[in-house]
């Protein structure tokens, strides 16, 4: 692989206009596709297989009218204080309000309160449920205009008025201030790391094109492939974090090279070579991961997975080419001035530079202070990452609604307004499906009645309403509200309930009887979760541990590094748990809404952090194994690690860090769950698992550590991801390595 690697590094550096000029090309394209393209729409979560499913299926199939409606708006009346919604002065603006709406092509209906008993029982809240002829994508902007306005012309009249449904989007699109912040730090980590501003410039512009082009083709592809806005806001938090990451690493290897007195063209190969075969490696472990999201079932998971497997596939491709297509137009100017004053081409720097009071770097130094005190730091970071996931024993899965918003958004306020005046189990209705299709029993009435009495029996259940047969008379549907708000333990422990008692009906009629709805949906989607929780993880696990045996031709190594990974993942869930069940930090970060976490964020972190944890020991592991088998003793080995790419990788992982962070500020309960939660594991990962455990671990193995059984040395592939081999097998002169490169076939200007 890494004379592979070397070939293509020094192609690109040779042909660098032409590369360019590709990459340009691709970006112009990936732009105009996405600006042609129509706007996706907001798809729900969906579980094949499970019984909420089935009845939505069901009721696709039996209800196709009914089911085939498009965007719904509900319109929230509070009477002032001392008043009701049903005194004449405030019934007539409800009314008002209501007909204000019916020149509007694009409603289909719009039900009046007083007529649909929605009114509270102590008169002071109403609501009107507006649908509409288009999905809420469709609607036009005079339509959305039209709702608002009805809206405050209600309010004038004295009312309050607040706005629900799919019809009105608040949620925040990508591109928002905290974004920008986690970008300004990451050039400043980027500057200071590398000393120039060429170089810190080069790494920031080849990581924008790579981005820039996944969102603009997952923006393209949106409707065609049901891409949803969180898929596109995925690419682009990892496309920014890797893509710098990546370009980071081999930038910093091409100075390396530089400062030891190689030509810059020599020195590009050697980059793309060695830190481009780490590269390579971090990005098909991170892309194997998210690709296997696609093995838990659920269709935005796997779209989701997709998404951002492709954005990582797109950073690798553009920092083996572009990165040194673009060291041909930088040359020596990517060194800081100090060091280009200190060398020129053919004359060696001496590596590390020291200080200015003759002191090794930082990275050298933290080394040796663990190999003097190897059983304290282990202990240390073991038991802190200990008790900061100890929380996550406490883990609640659950999908966030309207209550998890902002109270500065009109449907967080519809909710309260709702639920103040209904219960809070207005919110999350249960739908009942009965189907008889299959039943001997043809009386599909009597069998809903038994269906309705048993449902109204089970405690916890507010009201059931009147059923509602299809046109075949062969299925009925009704809806229970809960005592409890949709995302409560109480509504879940419910839901099973009501399952358990009807199952005499199915065996005694042989009718069909399934639960579903919104909040029924959510409960078998956290419960799939928290089932296939354990099984992927024990498949990403087993990946790493097979993927570091190959890498580095040891058996101790990948078992400590998938300890690691655990106790990172486990401190990202502690972390998750403190601050979105238990509020902790919750005003920091702008939580105003505990609950259950996110149901798809432990997979989806699981299969994201390993990647990038795998990212974080190769390129300070390879490091350490180049010196060892050059002959370096262990301890040797893991000083010359830190020394090379310590900084290197505390760089990276504190651009990580600040990329995910800067996604906390927006409005989305799913993308500041994904944000707390990658940015804690990336920190942890980086800074306590492979730089204080991964370096004790090592120094209590000596060379224990580097240990393979003979049998598996002849079976495991040789990747040479440290490039030994481009010592024997690139031409030692110019002129014969300018001939190897010109036979390759990837073609020339």
């Amino acid at each position: 692989m890494a004379t592979i690697l070397y070939r293509i590094g020094r192609w690109a550096f040779r042909r660098r206009r032409r590369v360019l000029l590709l990459w340009l090309g691709a970006l112009l394209l990936a732009v105009a596709a996405a600006a042609m393209a129509p706007a996706g729409e907001e798809e729900e979560l969906s579980m094949p297989g499970t019984e909420s499913q089935k009845a939505f299926d069901l009721l696709d199939e039996r209800f196709p009218q009914s089911n085939s409606q498009g965007a719904e708006a509900r319109l929230v009346f509070q009477a002032p204080d001392g008043q009701r919604v049903t005194a004449r002065e405030n019934k007539a603006a409800v009314e008002d309000t209501l007909g204000s709406l019916d020149g509007d092509d694009q409603v289909a209906s719009a039900t009046d309160p007083y007529e649909t008993g929605a009114v509270s029982e102590d008169g002071t809240i109403a609501y009107s449920t507006v649908t509409y002829t288009a999905d809420a994508v469709d609607l036009t902007e005079q339509t959305k205009s039209a709702l608002e306005d009805a809206a405050s012309q209600a309010r004038d009249a004295g009312l309050t008025v607040e706005i629900g449904g799919s019809a009105l989007d608040s949620e925040e699109e990508p591109g928002g201030t905290t974004e920008i912040v986690g970008v300004v730090v990451a050039a400043v980590v980027l500057a200071l790391a590398l000393g120039s501003l060429v170089a810190a410039g080069l790494s920031l512009l080849t990581a924008f094109v790579g981005v820039a082009i996944a969102f603009g083709l997952i923006t393209a592809l949106a409707v065609p492939l049901g891409l949803t806005s969180t898929v596109a806001i995925l690419a682009l938090m990892l496309g920014l974090a890797v893509g710098i990451d990546y370009a980071l690493f081999i930038t910093s290897r091409f100075r390396d090279e530089l400062a030891e007195g190689s030509e810059p063209e020599e020195a590009a190969g050697r980059a793309v070579g060695t830190a481009g075969s780490a590269v390579v490696f971090a990005g098909a472990t991170v892309f194997i991961a998210l690709v296997g999201l696609g093995v838990v079932g659920i269709p935005e998971l796997t779209k989701m997975g997709l998404g951002g497997a492709g954005a990582v596939a797109l950073a690798v491709l553009v920092a083996l080419t572009l990165v040194p297509a673009l060291f041909g137009f930088c040359g020596r100017r990517i060194l800081s001035r100090a060091v280009r004053r200190a060398t020129r081409p053919g004359r060696k720097l001496p590596h590390p530079v020291p200080t200015a009071a003759g002191r090794p770097g930082l990275g050298t130094r933290w080394a040796r202070f663990v190999l003097r005190r190897p059983g304290a730091v282990l202990m240390i970071a073991v038991l802190g990452l200990g008790a900061v996931a100890l929380p996550a024993l406490s883990l609640e899965l659950g999908l966030p609604g309207d209550e998890s918003k902002s109270v500065e958004t009109t449907e967080r306020r519809a909710y309260d307004l709702l639920s103040e005046g209904f219960g809070p189990g207005f919110n999350g209705p249960l739908t009942v499906v009965v189907d008889t299709s299959e039943s001997a029993d043809e009386d599909t009435r009597a069998t809903t009645d038994q269906v309705v009495r048993t449902v109204r029996g089970v405690d916890g259940v507010a009201s059931v309403g009147d059923p509602v047969l299809s046109r075949t008379k062969d299925t009925a549907v009704l809806t229970a509200v809960p005592q409890t708000a949709p995302n409560s333990g109480e509504t879940k422990d419910l839901v099973h309930a009501i399952r358990s008692a009807v199952t005499g009906i199915e065996a005694d009629r042989g009718a069909a009887v399934l639960v579903t709805g919104t909040t029924a949906m959510n409960i078998d989607i956290s419960e799939a979760m928290s089932d296939a929780l354990i099984p992927y993880l024990t498949v990403v696990i087993g990946l790493a541990v097979l993927l570091l045996m190959v890498v580095f031709r040891s058996i101790l190594i990948p078992v400590k590094a998938a300890l690691g990974f655990l106790l990172s993942v486990g401190s990202a869930f502690g972390v998750l748990v403190a601050v979105f069940q238990w509020g902790w930090a919750a005003d920091l970060v702008g939580i105003e809404q505990t609950g259950p976490v996110m149901s798809l964020m432990p997979i989806l972190i699981i299969g994201i952090v390993f990647g990038l944890a795998m990212d974080y020991e190769v390129f300070l592991l390879t490091r350490m194994r180049e010196a060892y088998v050059r002959g370096a003793s262990p301890d040797e080995a893991i000083v010359n690690g830190f020394r090379h790419s310590g900084r290197v990788v505390a760089a990276a992982a504190i651009i990580m860090i600040s990329v995910f962070a800067g996604f906390i500020g927006m409005s989305s309960p799913t993308i500041q769950t994904m944000g707390v939660g990658l940015a804690s594991a990336v920190a942890f990962d980086a800074f306590v698992v492979r730089m204080a455990i991964a370096p004790a671990v090592l120094a209590l193995l000596g060379h224990r550590a580097w240990w393979l059984p003979r049998i598996l040395n002849r079976v495991l592939p040789n990747v040479d991801i440290e490039g030994e081999a481009l010592s024997r097998r690139v031409p030692a002169s110019a002129t014969e390595s300018d001939a190897a490169v010109r036979r390759l076939p990837i073609g020339r200007d």
